[in-house]
């Protein structure tokens, strides 16, 4: 089922996710519904909050930057089927060089902006059958990943933004919180009742 993507200004996007237990009702059903509401907005990436769940889960397709011709191929190839759920995640390091790359997010349409973050990351999850494991990733990997993560802990992307471009992006910003924006998904906005 396609579940309605929260939209910038709405409370659960600044809540720290709980982590899950095991035994979760419906947990399978709730991947699938992500993926299908990840898929159907065209993303790369979801994380709970985005629709309405302060948990730590979020998911992860990065097969759509496998196609960028710009990416040196080894990194395409690492990015083809990339596929993965991320449950209960913990950040173990962050370090490399800052890179700066053009990031957005379903829940803040239409804004794209520069963000500069660590290109190699360490990890530790818990899968959808609850298998820990700890990775490293580097690159888009890192990026995607670092995003969604940041959306457990109540980050945004526009955070990390200078107050510069903070202060230019406030009316967009505001539009989007009052439902002033037209989107090809389904979206639920703080100031409205109803999901459109």
């Amino acid at each position: 089922m396609v579940l309605p993507i929260v939209a910038y200004g709405d409370p659960v996007l600044r809540k720290v996710g709980k982590v899950i237990e095991k035994d979760l009702p419906k947990l399978d059903e709730l991947i699938a519904n992500m993926w299908e509401t990840m898929y159907k907005a065209s993303g790369v990436g979801l994380a709970a909050p985005q629709i309405g769940l302060p948990v730590r889960l979020f998911l992860v397709d990065a097969t759509p930057f496998a196609e960028d011709e710009e990416l040196p191929e080894s990194e395409r190839n690492v990015l083809k089927g990339f596929k993965k759920v991320f449950i209960n995640p913990k950040m173990v390091d962050e370090n490399g060089k800052d890179w700066v790359f053009n990031e957005g997010c379903l829940s803040i349409p239409d804004i794209r902006e520069d963000v500069s973050r660590k290109d190699t990351i360490t990890i530790s999850y818990v899968d959808e059958s609850f298998k820990e494991h700890i990775e490293t990733f580097d690159g888009i990997l890192a990026r995607i990943i670092q995003h969604e993560y940041d959306h457990l802990e109540g980050i945004l992307f526009t955070d990390k933004l200078s107050s510069l471009k903070k202060r230019l992006l406030k009316a967009r910003l505001s539009n989007i919180s009052k439902g002033k924006i037209n989107v090809d998904y389904r979206m639920r906005f703080p100031n409205m009742k109803k999901a459109r």
